[in-house]
């Protein structure tokens, strides 16, 4: 090895050298602890209530314990539940289970607009960080009633986010409304555009347009939910939304059990898709770990 010049003497360049080792090693580890979030499951058994009007209900369990399977099985540290729209806003198992689990999984609940105070902190305490809407079907809610502004006056105040679940033409109008209100805004499934017309949906194009506000995030999630070519759309609209949001904005989730695709998905086939999805390594790993403080791990 050659020795520097300019008067740097020998012990000086080892130091620089061991110094140089010790930071790529601290960045490695660094890296290596970096947490890895799933931020859509949902579980539930056959013993539960069901909502009335639910549009679907399983005919199988998808219980925490084998949940927590497969977050171990794909190396997986952490996750988030989603309340399922077919258990309405009895969240009680959900409640149940975050409290099992010692902080390694949070969750997302399903409320009414008129929920007390009291009980949206206990939510809050079990584990809970936002309210789900999930409005597929169903009538857009009117915020600027006295009851919508007062849920989300409670969620603005417990630092809560409002996940929705959407098609993407109505989103450019819901979600500047949420905006308005000083609310964190999660958009599930790539935001769903119309099947038809993929990336090129004035609607996604318009949800492209949010992430300047970075208070919006999507979840880049279920690709099967947008039609039968989901996965060649989310290969198309990653890049899009990697651009317009940042990879800091974008969260993944397994879908898991992947309530009426169960035939044709499982969890490790939706985690590696995200492997050809983002091919980068470490942004991939910035995407994985992101959900952090949002979800207050």
């Amino acid at each position: 090895m050659t020795l520097p010049q300019r008067g740097l003497t020998r012990r000086q360049f080892g130091a620089g050298v061991a110094s140089f080792a010790m930071a790529t090693a601290t960045t490695a580890r660094s890296e290596a602890a970096l947490p890895t979030i799933d931020t859509h499951a949902h579980v539930f058994h056959r013993g539960l209530k069901l909502a009335p009007g639910r549009r679907y209900a399983p005919d199988y369990d998808a219980p925490l314990s084998l949940y927590l399977e497969q977050l171990d099985r794909n190396g997986m540290t952490n996750g988030v539940l989603v309340q399922p729209s077919f258990l309405g806003t009895d969240n009680s198992y959900l409640v149940d289970c975050l409290k099992r689990t010692g902080g390694r999984l949070r969750g997302i609940a399903v409320v009414d607009p008129v929920i007390p105070a009291g009980e949206l902190g206990e939510l809050d305490r079990a584990g809970v960080a936002g309210i789900r809407l999930n409005l597929v079907g169903q009538p857009l809610p009117d915020l600027a009633s006295s009851e919508w502004k007062g849920l989300l006056a409670g969620v603005k105040a417990m630092g809560w986010q409002v996940e929705i679940q959407r098609n993407a033409a109505d989103l450019a109008v819901l979600v500047p409304q949420l905006l308005d209100h000083g609310i964190t805004v999660v958009l599930d499934h790539y935001a769903l555009p119309d099947p038809k017309l993929g990336v090129t949906d004035p609607g996604f194009q318009s949800v492209l347009k949010l992430g300047a506000s970075r208070n919006v995030w999507v979840k880049v999630s279920a690709p099967y939910r947008n039609g039968p070519a989901g996965e060649n759309f989310a290969r198309g609209a990653y890049p899009l939304l990697r651009s317009a949001y940042g990879s800091d904005r974008l969260l993944w989730g397994s879908d898991w059990p992947h309530t009426q695709f169960e035939a044709t998905q499982t969890y490790a086939k939706s985690r590696q898709f995200l492997d050809t999805l983002i091919v980068d390594k470490s942004e991939r790993a910035q995407v994985l770990a992101s959900p952090r403080p949002l979800f207050r791990f």
